[in-house]
C-alpha cells in the first residue's frame, strides 16, 4: 500500500510501497477513504512527539470502511463507515470505565504511538471500544474532518468550558481548531470574537459569524477589555503569548481553555498567575474526546445544526498531501485540507 512515510525527523516525506497491516484479535484494520492534515502531523514530523518510533508514518484523523476484523471483534463487521478519536483508550483502566479515554494512561494514538492515517489501509486496536460509526448523511470527508480538532474544540466548548448563549467567546487562533471552536461557539448562541494575523483565516471566521481582531493592528486584549473581558477564552493555537493573551482577556471569574498544544523546549509556559489568582480565573485543558461522546456530535452534524464540512477548504492526493505536510507550518492556507489516499 502507498504511505506518506519517513525515516529521519524533518527529513524526506517519501510515497513509499509497504505491507498492508493485519488485525489483531480485538482490532481492526480500516480503509482509510478520506484523512485530515493537522499541526499534530506536522509536530510529528519534527520530532517533537516523543511517543514516534522511526520509520513513521503519520495522520490521525481519519473515516474509512473497514476491510477486515479480528476474531474477538463482536461490534463492527467489515464494510461498516467508521472513524476514530484520535486518543484511543484500553476500555478497562479506572478513567476509560468512568467515560475518559482520551486521558487513558496506557493510551494508543494512530500516526503517534504507531503508524497512522496518512496511508491506504490502518490498525486500531481494541476496536469495539474505539470505534464510532459515521451516519450515512455523514461524508468521509466531513467525518475526517471531526478529527482531533473538531472533537477537541467540540468536548472543550460544551464539556468543559460549558459555555452558554449570550456569553463572551474569544478564540485566538483561527486555524481549523479554532475555526471549529467559531463554528460551535455560534451554534451554541455565544457573542463570538476571533483573533488572527492570517487575513483569509479571519475572512473564514468571519464568514461563520464571528467579529474578527487583526491581531496585527489591533491589540486583542485591550479590545476585549474595553467591553468588559470575555467569559470563555480559547488558546486555539497553542503559544506562550496566545495563552497568556486568552488568560488577560477574560473578565473576572472567567474561564480560559487551552487547545492548542503548547510545545516549549522545558515543557513549561509562563502564565499571567497573579491575574488567575486576583481575577479567580479558571484554566482548563482539553485532550480530545472519547469514542462514547462521539454519536451527541455526530447526531448534530447529521441534522445540519453543525456542519464542520464547511471548514474543509482543500482536498488533495497523499502526493501533495506529503507537500503540504511539510509546508505546513508556513503555509498560510485556511481551513481544513484533507488528504484523500
Amino acid at each position: 500500500m502507498n504511505a506518506i512515510y519517513f525515516t529521519q525527523f524533518k527529513g524526506p516525506l517519501e510515497i513509499k510501497d509497504i505491507p498492508v497491516p493485519t488485525a489483531t484479535n480485538d482490532g481492526v484494520v480500516i480503509k482509510v477513504e478520506a484523512t485530515g492534515l493537522c499541526r499534530s502531523d506536522w509536530h510529528a514530523w519534527m520530532g517533537h512527539d516523543s511517543d514516534i518510533v522511526l520509520p513513521h508514518v503519520p495522520g490521525h484523523e481519519f473515516a474509512g470502511v473497514i476491510s477486515e476484523i479480528g476474531k474477538q471483534v463482536t461490534k463492527f463487521k467489515v464494510g461498516d463507515r467508521v472513524t476514530v478519536p484520535f486518543v484511543c483508550g484500553c476500555g478497562k483502566c479506572q478513567y476509560c470505565l468512568r467515560g475518559d479515554a482520551q486521558v487513558c494512561p496506557t493510551q494508543t494514538q494512530p500516526g503517534f504511538t504507531g503508524f497512522g492515517s496518512f496511508a491506504e489501509y490502518v490498525a486500531i486496536d481494541n476496536a469495539d471500544f474505539n470505534l464510532i460509526n459515521i451516519p450515512s448523511e455523514v461524508s468521509f470527508a466531513t467525518a475526517a474532518a471531526l478529527g482531533c480538532r473538531f472533537a477537541t474544540a467540540y468536548r472543550g466548548l460544551i464539556k468543559r468550558a460549558k459555555i452558554m448563549a449570550g456569553e463572551k467567546v474569544v478564540i485566538y487562533g483561527c486555524g481549523g481548531v479554532g475555526l471549529s471552536a467559531v463554528m460551535i461557539a455560534k451554534a451554541q448562541g455565544a457573542i463570538v470574537f476571533a483573533a488572527d494575523i492570517n487575513d483569509g483565516a479571519l475572512e473564514v471566521a468571519a464568514s461563520l459569524g464571528a467579529q474578527t481582531i487583526n491581531s496585527r493592528t489591533t491589540d486583542p486584549v485591550t479590545f476585549l477589555q474595553n467591553l468588559g473581558g470575555a467569559d470563555v477564552a480559547v488558546d486555539a493555537l497553542g503559544s506562550e503569548a496566545t495563552a497568556g493573551a486568552s488568560v488577560l482577556s477574560l473578565a473576572r471569574g472567567g474561564r480560559h481553555l487551552q487547545l492548542g498544544l503548547l510545545l516549549t523546549p522545558s515543557g513549561l509556559t509562563a502564565m499571567p498567575m497573579a491575574r488567575v489568582i486576583a481575577w479567580e480565573l479558571t484554566l482548563l485543558g482539553s485532550h480530545g474526546m472519547a469514542a462514547r461522546d462521539y454519536p451527541e456530535m455526530l447526531a448534530l452534524v447529521a441534522s445540519g445544526a453543525l456542519n464542520p464540512s464547511l471548514l474543509v477548504k482543500r482536498e488533495v492526493g497523499i502526493e501533495e498531501g506529503a507537500i503540504a505536510l511539510a509546508d505546513l507550518d508556513s503555509q498560510g492556507a485556511a481551513g481544513i485540507t484533507i488528504i484523500k489516499v
